[in-house]
């Protein structure tokens, strides 16, 4: 489950190609030294990049799917470890979640791209069908029939041929608003269930007919629903953190409380509950004695970062968290829980005063959010695919990569001016003085805009900068593609530290990273969020 907009998926995350940097202007960089600051792991996060659909395999080992990370990665629920994994490498892409037949093949919705595709017992990829975006639950029938539905893009539920044969037959389009069905599974009245997200009930379907009847009312956002080896109903509701089972006489029994962003559940043979999180990227065990962890959750997506009362806050798409600037110890979280949590997605932040800015290309927004309350203040709505933004005068500097631009908006969300349209692929904006400064991830330069749109060139030749520091006339940068952070001061440019290279892009239609990296300075260090290793890092001055 990802919250994107439905006119801006493009198959986004779904090609992670490598976008390379013009090479215009490489002979204006200064000359490079080599690396002379080694980074200090500050903050470690998620050993995965949010988990979605989780389900075990033949082999007894979990099959847990990330969108966001483009990965499915096999669990060692015994030694808590991943022991493999499939990516894009391997034809996944963006997988939400996973299902297996009898005969051991499983299959995966990619719900970026709507595909829905499996490997076969022999290894053999097969694509099962392409049903547009918001493919998302799927689940196999006692006797190997594959169904699944759209969710947040769509409101279908299908029935696919795993062969990719046969065209997939619609059994419903209506069972929205915003959402078909979401972690689906086969009851054992021969009847498919499945939570309606947005409705807070459970229900289950005659996938012959089409006939549905409600079976379970009175939840908050009901997210999953599996049944046990008893045949036992049980629901995820990610509004709440729990895990509910419906008792025989029909009441509603919480058998545990984990947090808010949960996205699915699966038992192993033996009832052995497992939970996953979209939210935090953790994979927990459910027991007598309470919850276990098998994956730690944490930092998941990390990508902008500030200093905000000496808290490091990161916003790290589906959830804002403060960690102790001193420490790294958690200070709070805000979590997503899609189209019902006010913050929504978050890919960049800004101070703004007591308050933080929060911008979102996946959302299409600029928000204040209060994070003493966890309110938003102020929105600016329907924004051309927005990276950064800041407030700048009594407005709001945003660069947007649907046009390429640096523009100021009112608080009303109205346009005021262009600042400048000379940019390729305009990315992070910070302040520079009077002055704002915007790192252009394609053109590969640091560029200095003023009041009235005047710009000069600061830094050229770079290689895909991202997240900018500013420290008096130092300007510190972030790399994206090569994980390089550097220095451009008076006497010319310098490599400081290298972290994990390989930023993930997107299509065109996207901003060139799904994440971008963040910067920010605080008492002598200079704090770099790592989206690949999930971790932010602290590099001495």
């Amino acid at each position: 489950m990802i919250g994107i907009k439905r006119t801006h998926l493009a198959a986004a995350l779904a090609l992670f190609l490598l976008v390379a940097c013009t090479d215009k202007n490489k002979d204006a960089a200064a000359p490079i030294t080599k690396e002379r600051t080694p980074p200090l792991l500050f903050k470690s996060g998620a050993k995965i990049s949010g988990v979605n659909g989780i389900h075990f395999g033949p082999d007894g080992l979990l099959y847990a799917a990330s969108v966001i990370g483009s990965t499915i990665s096999v669990v060692d629920t015994q030694a808590n470890k991943i022991v493999s994994e499939y990516g894009p490498a391997q034809g996944v892409f963006g997988p939400d979640d996973v299902a297996f037949n009898s005969e051991g093949d499983f299959y995966w919705t990619s719900i970026l791209t709507g595909q829905v595709a499996g490997f076969l017992s022999d290894g053999t990829l097969v694509t099962a069908a392409e049903l547009g975006p918001g493919v998302n639950p799927i689940t196999f029938s006692d006797d190997d029939r594959l169904f699944v539905s759209q969710c947040f893009f769509g409101t279908g539920l299908y029935e696919v041929d795993p062969s990719g044969t046969a065209p997939a037959r619609s059994i419903r389009d209506d069972l929205g608003p915003g959402c078909g069905l979401n972690g689906m599974d086969w009851g054992p009245d021969g009847r498919l269930y499945g939570p309606r997200w947005f409705n807070g009930e459970v229900i289950s379907v005659d996938v012959e007919t089409g006939e549905s009847r409600t079976e379970v009312t009175g939840l908050m956002v009901p997210a999953a629903v599996k049944f046990d080896s008893r045949g036992s109903l049980h629901i995820l509701d990610t509004g709440s953190g729990e895990v509910i089972r419906q008792e025989a006489d029909g009441r509603n029994a919480v058998v545990a409380t984990l947090s808010q962003g949960l996205d699915n559940f699966a038992f192993d043979k033996a009832d052995n509950l497992f939970v996953s999180s979209y939210a935090d990227g953790f994979i927990s065990k459910v027991t007598s004695e309470g919850v276990e962890e098998v994956l730690p959750g944490g930092l998941s997506h990390p990508g902008g970062l500030v200093v905000h009362e000496d808290n490091l806050v990161v916003a790290d798409i589906q959830s804002v968290r403060a960690v102790n600037a001193r420490t790294g110890d958690d200070v709070w979280t805000l979590r997503n829980i899609f189209q019902f949590a006010p913050i929504g997605t978050a890919t960049a932040i800004a101070n703004h005063g007591a308050d933080l800015l929060l911008t979102s290309w996946l959302d299409n927004t600029v928000k204040v959010l209060d994070p003493i309350s966890g309110e938003i203040t102020l929105a600016l709505t329907s924004l051309n695919i927005p990276v950064s933004a800041v407030k700048f005068g009594d407005h709001y500097a945003v660069t947007l990569h649907g046009n390429n631009t640096l523009s100021l908006f009112a608080d009303d969300g109205s346009l005021v001016s262009v600042l400048s349209d000379d940019f390729d692929a305009p990315t992070h904006v910070v302040h520079y003085g009077d002055r704002l400064l915007v790192s252009d991830r394609k053109r590969g330069e640091i560029v200095a805009v003023d009041s009235s749109g005047n710009q000069e060139v600061i830094v050229a030749g770079l290689n895909s900068p991202e997240g900018i520091a500013v420290l008096e006339q130092t300007i510190f940068i972030y790399e994206g593609d090569t994980g390089e952070i550097k220095r451009h001061d008076a006497s010319g440019t310098q490599v400081i530290a290298t972290l994990t290279p390989g930023s993930p892009a997107a299509t065109p239609a996207q901003p060139p990273s799904m994440v971008f990296n963040g910067l920010t300075i605080h008492a002598g260090a200079l704090f770099a969020t790592d989206e690949r290793e999930r971790a932010i890092y602290r590099i001495s001055l």
